[in-house]
């Protein structure tokens, strides 16, 4: 009797979880009753810091070390018993790791081969997956004739070529000039799209995170800060570290003076600013005052200008550096003895700021976030 193929839904997806996961070494947590769910065919980023216990959840899931405590699971299956090469994972270092002494095709058939895949088939397959990262042609060649780009793509066709329902990346762009990093992005997001697998993707990089991700966790310590769609991780941080390792950030420490239900006066630097904040604050309370460089306007100075406006918040300042970054200048504004950063636009019509101008630098109280100072 033929054998009929399993329909898609009986094949693995990719649901991940890490249930109560820790990792110590030496009595140093690397990973700290982590609780994570990954949907089937999300591409989610665990992005921090060196030392933040990314890479460490990323090799526990691969299998390369054993956790102290807690279980992983995939589709619902307990995973962290199980031997490294029996997880059908794919996986993309951040070095590559392609045999120098492999052609493209060797090193692409080597999954395929562990797996007893008949020669037929696994050339169908590495056709398949040479195709989906643009190398085709390129199969005779050696590592050692490749650019970092066709290696890195060499890399992703191995770990699709099986058609594994998970892919792990580490780091895998960082060895990537800025501009072949970028295209990477794009063409690592649409594969993602093509075939709808679940990505778990490691990086420190914030740029890398907000914009190839479905979900981004932020990591601190070993325990995860935060974690929520890219646009909120940005414009609404749970606290000041999140705030300040993902994006740029302004922090201006003050004091609260009065909270009306919907909006908090807080004394900072030589002004007052507004900001529009749900949580509540006393009078008296220390805080820190979060805005985006983007959110920040400047206008010349203006006589009797410092204060509160009311279009949103204003303080006087003075512009001590200027940066072209091609299509925004970036203004370093010296205020109450604080140096604050702007980004605007590049704009043929628009007003443009000399080092020693005297400015107003405003922004709306929609735009700030206020933190306890000790968040």
């Amino acid at each position: 009797m033929e054998k009929t193929r399993p329909d898609r839904e009986q094949r693995p997806s990719g649901q991940v979880e890490f249930r109560d996961i820790s990792k110590s070494y030496q009595g140093v947590m690397a990973a700290d009753c982590i609780n994570l769910k990954i949907g089937a065919g999300e591409f989610v980023s665990l992005l921090g810091p060196s030392g933040s216990g990314k890479t460490t959840l990323l090799m526990l899931l691969a299998g390369f070390i054993e956790p102290t405590a807690g279980q992983i699971f995939v589709d619902g299956k307990r995973l962290d018993q199980v031997p490294p090469n029996r997880r059908n994972q794919g996986i993309v270092f951040q070095s590559y790791a392609l045999f120098p002494n492999m052609t493209v095709r060797e090193n692409v058939a080597f999954p395929l081969k562990a797996r007893g895949v008949p020669e037929g088939t696994a050339r169908e397959l590495i056709a398949i997956a040479l195709k989906r990262v643009r190398m085709v042609g390129f199969e005779n060649r050696y590592p050692s004739q490749l650019s970092g780009g066709q290696q890195q793509r060499i890399a992703l066709a191995r770990a699709i070529v099986f058609d594994p329902p998970l892919i792990l990346m580490d780091e895998s762009l960082s060895a990537l000039d800025r501009k072949l990093r970028q295209e990477m992005r794009v063409e690592i997001k649409d594969l993602h799209s093509e075939l709808g697998k679940t990505i778990i993707y490691v990086t420190h990089d914030q740029e890398e995170a907000l914009t190839m991700s479905d979900r981004v966790v932020v990591l601190q310590a070993g325990r995860i800060a935060q974690i929520g769609h890219p646009l909120e991780v940005y414009e609404d941080p749970c606290n000041a570290y999140v705030a300040g390792f993902v994006g740029d950030a302004n922090f201006i420490d003050g004091v609260v003076q009065g909270d009306d239900g919907n909006s908090v006066d807080i004394a900072v630097l030589d002004g007052v600013v507004r900001a529009c904040t749900p949580a509540r604050w006393t009078a008296g309370q220390r805080v820190r005052v979060l805005v985006r460089p983007e959110a920040v306007q400047i206008e010349p100075h203006r006589p009797g200008g410092g204060q509160e406006c009311g279009r949103g918040s204003a303080l006087a300042g003075v512009v001590s550096q200027i940066a072209f970054l091609g299509d925004a200048h970036q203004y370093h504004i010296e205020a109450g003895g604080q140096s604050l950063m702007a980004k605007v636009a590049r704009s043929r019509k628009g007003q443009h700021f000399s080092s020693g101008d005297k400015v107003e630098i405003s922004f709306h109280s929609e735009d700030l976030r206020v933190f306890a100072l000790d968040a």
